[in-house]
């Protein structure tokens, strides 16, 4: 039988382990099975330092809301403020003791493509390169498919509508394996699409200029789509494309 003096012994008891809980644990929920994510998640929100040295970090040419919904702030936040940061910071160091390599990124991936002992400097001044070149090939209100003009004449010859663009810039993007671009590119007054892994580009391999990009790399879009790589190629060809830049480049 319960006396009177084993409940006092056990309030007793409860008391003291509560004592060494938190002071909010009891408005804490219940473990689900899942982790807690770390506050306002912390890794998304930090921001890396600004790269230091010659070679710098330009701002997005837009807003960081303004891809959404196609493309996350988060998924940005992580791309641009962390991956992009990361490859110019990087190749600044690297680029010590290498200066008479060039000045500019292109140059630098140009003198180093295909140079196994300049690989980690190739691999960051072209990953440098190809991001500028990316933020650059998306915009607010893009996708669809030129209309009028010289690059409109060209693009219709290479692929002759809507359609056919989307299904050969589609297969090129979903078709490369791992990491990776898709680019569309010109060559002599000609359009097609390519794909390249790691960080080669069109523009240094020979292969063509490039007009227009877009990152298949995973960290480019599994925030936002997880494993669906054809979804998030739909959205660029539907929304993003910015053919205003690939106008200009092709001149």
């Amino acid at each position: 039988m319960t006396t009177r003096r084993d409940l006092l012994v056990g309030a007793s008891a409860l008391v003291a382990l509560a004592s060494t809980l938190p002071a909010n644990a009891a408005d804490k929920p219940a473990a689900t099975g899942a982790a807690t994510p770390a506050s306002g998640d912390k890794a998304a929100t930090d921001k890396p330092a600004a790269p230091t040295g010659p070679f710098t970090l330009a701002p997005l040419p837009f807003a960081d809301t303004d891809l959404v919904p196609y493309i996350s702030q988060n998924t940005l936040s992580y791309h641009y403020g962390k991956h992009h940061t990361g490859y110019v910071t990087k190749l600044n160091e690297l680029y010590v003791g290498n200066e008479s390599l060039g000045t500019t990124t292109e140059a630098v991936a140009k003198a180093t493509f295909g140079d196994k002992d300049k690989k980690p400097l190739y691999n960051n001044a072209a990953q440098a390169w190809n991001h500028a070149f990316l933020w650059n090939s998306m915009k607010k209100g893009g996708g669809g498919f030129p209309t009028s003009g010289k690059f409109a004449d060209a693009m219709k010859a290479a692929f002759t509508d809507s359609d056919g663009w989307k299904k050969a810039f589609k297969e090129a993007a979903t078709t490369q394996f791992g990491s990776g671009w898709a680019w569309l590119i010109a060559k002599d007054g000609k359009l097609s699409v390519m794909h390249t892994a790691n960080a080669d580009s069109p523009q240094w391999t020979g292969e063509g200029t490039p007009l227009l990009v877009l990152d298949v790399w995973e960290h480019a879009y599994y925030l936002d789509y997880q494993n669906k790589r054809p979804d998030y190629v739909a959205a660029f060809l539907d929304h993003l494309a910015n053919f205003d830049f690939a106008a200009k480049n092709f001149g």
